[in-house]
């Protein structure tokens, strides 16, 4: 039973790091349960299942940092970032102050661009 809790804490706990690194902005409530959920399968290795598996805390760190990794490369891998992320380029620019226009120069021309709409 101990190490069905630990299987369901670890698999918690990658979900929802994953979730708050590539989908939740900031850091949140997803970041903060997906930690306590890894430290929690670990702790619970350490302590509950090292008097019958004494390997038990040290491999569930290991599996906890592999599949952290995997998850990370997996989600890298699908293209989802570049799905997510911001790919547009503003290429437009404002002439305020031109030199060697003078000011009412440039209040004449803006009045008229005005007046045409």
């Amino acid at each position: 039973m101990d190490i069905a809790i630990v299987i369901i804490l670890m698999v918690f706990g990658v979900l929802m790091l994953v979730l708050e690194l590539f989908l939740l902005p900031g850091f949140g409530a997803a970041g903060v349960a997906g930690c306590l959920s890894l430290t929690a399968a670990v702790v619970i290795a350490y302590v509950k299942l090292a008097p019958v598996y004494p390997w038990a805390g040290h491999a569930t760190l290991i599996a906890t940092i592999v599949l952290l990794i995997a998850a990370i490369y997996v989600f890298f891998k699908s293209h989802a970032v570049e799905k997510m992320a911001l790919d547009t380029t503003i290429s437009s620019s404002v002439d305020l102050a031109a030199p060697g226009k003078k000011i009412e120069k440039l209040e004449q021309e803006a009045e008229e661009s005005l007046n045409k709409i």
